[in-house]
């Protein structure tokens, strides 16, 4: 990949969506992960407004920090970033305690947690008349499907969407995200424990780039090793499994007949 020449394509697709529109500036979620890091500098990078919410909800002491750190790189290098912190765990505490207890809801609770963030970024962008700026990467949104529907999925614009995961860190370092950040194993942050998303997959990201690449390629799945024909098992399932999350929501198309 040319990582500069990408880089800049993406910043000039922001920046033509926001002439195109009108649209003010952009809201982006700061999660202390390479996604939202990435993303966050993208926006940055085309001199309009953007602004940087991070929404804890019990959130890892780590996780917090890495975004605020990454914030203080931008608006250090950027004065065209602001930035808000909405603690938004009373208002999960609250929703929890106002549901019946249900057993094995971690799942449940987990993509609550998303799309309460998605409702405060809308929030924010509608009062200032901002587009929210999708995080997700090619792996995680086309191929696995791994992401709250209606949560870190409900968004404007998508700019790292045809991206795939080891691409947006070839963007960080260029963008010159922090170590810190770079370094860190990727997690949604959605249970409240140190869960990465391998242990939620069950495979690394690179292994599953190479699994989306052999079926979209229609390359023969001969040969492979026992780690492989896992891997390859793994990812056809999660797609074939999220495929709701991927495709136009179903409208029943009504014959109007006398």
């Amino acid at each position: 990949m040319n990582t500069p020449k990408v880089t800049q394509q993406i910043v000039e697709w922001l920046k033509d969506y926001l002439v195109q529109t009108g649209i003010k500036g952009m809201v982006v979620g700061i999660s202390g992960g390479i996604d939202s890091a990435v993303v966050s500098t993208l926006c940055a990078e085309t001199g309009k407004p953007v602004l940087c919410l991070e929404m804890p909800i019990h959130q890892a002491a780590n996780q917090v920090s890495r975004g605020r750190n990454h914030i203080a790189f931008l608006k250090n290098k950027y004065p065209n970033v602001s930035s808000l912190e909405v603690d938004l765990t009373p208002v999960f505490d609250t929703f929890v305690a106002q549901v019946p207890p249900a057993e094995n809801n971690a799942l449940a609770l987990a993509n609550t947690r998303a799309r309460l963030r998605m409702t405060t970024l809308y929030y924010f962008a509608g009062l200032q008349g901002y587009m929210v700026v999708g995080t997700g990467n090619k792996i995680e949104d086309f191929g696995v499907g791994f992401f709250t529907k209606y949560g870190d999925g409900g968004v404007d614009v998508s700019p790292i969407g045809d991206l795939y995961k080891s691409e947006v860190y070839e963007v960080g370092r260029y963008l010159g995200v922090l170590p810190e950040i770079l370094q860190a194993a990727p997690t949604d942050g959605l249970f409240g424990d140190d869960r990465t998303d391998e242990d939620q997959l069950g495979a690394t990201y690179d292994e599953l780039e190479w699994a989306m690449r052999l079926v979209e390629s229609g390359a023969e799945e001969t040969h492979l090793t026992p780690r492989q024909s896992q891997v390859l098992a793994i990812f056809k399932r999660l797609n074939k499994a999220n495929q709701h999350k991927m495709i136009p929501i179903p409208v029943c198309r009504v014959k109007n007949e006398e």
